[in-house]
């Protein structure tokens, strides 16, 4: 489905916190030795972009969301999976995850994106009218004005290799 456009900075947002995902999904078996590298990576990501995007969604869409009592649940998920994603996040930051951790991160990270692409970014549109969600999509450009533009380039050690 075409996604509603004052959704797509935060599908954009997602489609680089995806990237992250497949990389590490791909890297398969993380060396300890390219732990630091990797829990680099993700704290940057967290630092430049996806803390402000939290933050975007949590003062601006889920409230809009809330409104409608059948998404309540999935806002409920949505909210725990960014308390969850946030500790692992300042794991990252501190340098504390181990190669499984940062896995395990990738999966929920993805499901996570995933549920409210296809969950929440496909009903809300449906819900709310077209002028109230313009308003809604400006208060979320707004929000994402704190975020870096800057594209994020990975290192040496995290780059996606071409398969063998």
């Amino acid at each position: 489905m075409l996604r509603d456009k004052n959704l797509i900075p935060l599908s954009r947002q997602h489609q680089h916190a995806l990237a992250l995902c497949v990389r590490i999904d791909r890297a398969s078996l993380i060396a300890d030795s390219h732990l630091d590298a990797w829990q680099a990576e993700m704290a940057q990501h967290f630092r430049a972009e996806i803390s402000v995007h939290f933050v975007a969604e949590e003062t601006v869409l889920f409230p809009a969301a809330r409104r409608f009592r059948e998404l309540n649940p999935l806002v409920d998920e949505l909210l725990s999976d960014h308390t969850w994603l946030r500790k692992h996040f300042a794991d990252a930051e501190a340098r504390k995850l181990s190669a499984e951790e940062i896995m395990t991160f990738a999966r929920r990270l993805s499901d996570h994106i995933r549920r409210e692409e296809r969950q929440l970014f496909e009903r809300l549109p449906q819900l709310i009218e077209p002028e109230e969600f313009a308003i809604i999509g400006g208060k979320l450009e707004q929000a994402l004005k704190e975020a870096d533009p800057s594209c994020a380039l990975p290192s040496e050690i995290t780059r996606l290799r071409p398969a063998k």
